[in-house]
């Protein structure tokens, strides 16, 4: 059972173009955000940068942060709950899009169901469904991948496992990389993919960059080189 007397732990969606200072929540859930003490974010920088937008009720620099990104231990996550149990509310931020999805936030969002502590996610943008929304794939099924092996070879072995994923249970594939690898990625799926099957790119979301576009292999091979080095981009694939 949930505990009423303990706080409440608010996942706390960002704009995806880490440039943006624009509010992407709903009102009610900026008045909620602009009362807040406590927060746990990927990346302090940004996160200050981004609630520099809102009507805060005490200067930023009186807040207290709290840093959960890929190198945070188990043991430091379990201290990060101190002001939940005592009552107080912490707002969680990834550092581009909604926290706890293809994100290391996800550890103290369990640690707070672990404890009965209520966690309330707040509506936001995520680029792998607006990736999805657009790409013209199916939507009724689909599959997450997170991230593919950075070895060149199991890579490759991915690619062609989760395309027969696709086929055979007539699913969407989603996926994401590190900006630095992207066109490392891209090229591997044009190389060892079958012509017929879709592949969207969905680059820069949200941003006046934004490229979100699907075709097939086939096709994909005829267009002039697109460059997706060092840009947040989401790869989606049916067969």
């Amino acid at each position: 059972m949930i505990d009423n007397k303990k706080g409440f732990l608010y996942l706390i969606p960002v704009p995806i173009d880490q440039n943006s200072k624009e509010p992407v929540l709903v009102e009610k859930h900026q008045k909620i955000v602009e009362q807040l003490d406590f927060f746990v974010v990927e990346n302090e920088k940004t996160a200050r940068f981004y609630l520099g937008a809102f009507n805060l009720h005490k200067p930023i620099h009186q807040l207290h942060f709290e840093v959960l990104d890929k190198f945070t231990t188990q043991e430091e996550i379990k201290i990060f709950l101190a002001p939940l149990l005592k009552g107080r509310n912490i707002g969680l931020l990834s550092d581009s899009g909604c926290p706890a999805v293809a994100d290391p936030g996800s550890k103290l969002v369990a640690l707070a169901h672990d404890n009965n502590i209520k966690v309330i996610p707040l509506i936001g943008p995520t680029s792998i469904l607006l990736a999805l929304m657009a790409s013209g794939l199916n939507g009724q099924q689909f599959k997450f991948h997170g991230y593919l092996p950075s070895d060149k070879n199991e890579r490759i072995k991915k690619i062609i496992s989760i395309e027969n994923e696709s086929k055979k249970n007539n699913e969407t594939q989603i996926f994401i990389e590190t900006p630095y690898r992207n066109q490392h990625i891209f090229n591997a799926l044009i190389e060892n993919l079958k012509k017929q099957t879709k592949l969207c790119i969905g680059l820069d979301i949200t941003s006046e960059n934004e490229f979100i576009l699907t075709k097939s292999i086939a096709d994909w091979k005829k267009e002039i080189a697109i460059d997706l080095k060092n840009k947040p981009c989401v790869f989606l694939l049916q067969s």
